[in-house]
């Protein structure tokens, strides 16, 4: 899953990036509103949800929502706001916004919005995905194999959460990284095949019959093994 911070204060940017990516999130940022609605429109198939603050410089939060809501885009947002008055929260779910949180707020509060948001039937992720012998659970961050539970990272998670939640779909490497890891990352680099490999020994995939090498392209995770 891959979110989107748009927020001018970079250490509270970063801070929300560092606890959504220990949770298993891929996350962007930028600093501006201008910047961010170009990247919006350009990229919001890319994008689960959008973190979004209401003061920004070029362009504020408000314009950027309402803006999405115009174009058709429905990509849920988190609205973020020092103003905590009831008028202000009105006027920020009546332009589109999914939800509105108002600073200083709690991370562990701010994770539970977005999961919320997140198994809206719209926007649902399947509690429990299988593909033959392999199971992951998503709300526990637990995945088992023949019924023993197997030790994954958080980019381990998530990298086998994409490909089981596109079974029997060949993904290029390319895809992976656009769903798995963010912007800054070198897509030039093996660490796609790295991390496939590491899941692949800590499930007992040797031979790559659960996931699949496609040659050239990427990968595919086969639904029955």
């Amino acid at each position: 899953m891959r979110i989107l911070i748009v927020e001018d204060q970079e250490s509270l940017a970063k801070m929300i990036k560092r606890g959504l990516e220990k949770e298993g999130f891929a996350v962007d940022y930028v600093l501006d509103g201008e910047k961010a609605a170009n990247r919006i429109r350009a990229c919001h198939k890319d994008y689960d949800l959008i973190i979004l603050d209401i003061m920004l410089p070029q362009k504020n939060g408000t314009e950027i929502c309402r803006e999405m809501r115009e174009k058709k885009i429905a990509t849920p947002v988190v609205m973020l706001t020092s103003q905590s008055g009831t008028e202000a929260i009105a006027s920020g779910l009546n332009i589109g916004a999914d939800d509105y949180i108002v600073k200083p707020f709690s991370f562990d509060v701010l994770l539970a919005r977005i999961r919320a948001i997140l198994r809206r039937p719209q926007n649902a992720i399947f509690q429990e995905l299988k593909a033959g012998t392999l199971a992951l659970n998503h709300a526990k961050r637990k995945v088992t194999c023949q019924g023993n539970e197997i030790d994954l990272t958080p980019k381990e998670f998530s990298l086998l959460e994409y490909l089981m939640r596109n079974p029997d779909i060949v993904l290029s490497r390319e895809q992976i990284t656009s769903n798995v890891w963010d912007y800054n990352y070198d897509s030039f680099a093996n660490v796609v095949d790295v991390h496939i490999t590491s899941i692949r020994k800590k499930i007992g995939d040797k031979e790559g019959k659960i996931i699949e090498t496609i040659r050239g392209i990427g990968y595919k995770i086969n639904s029955k093994n």
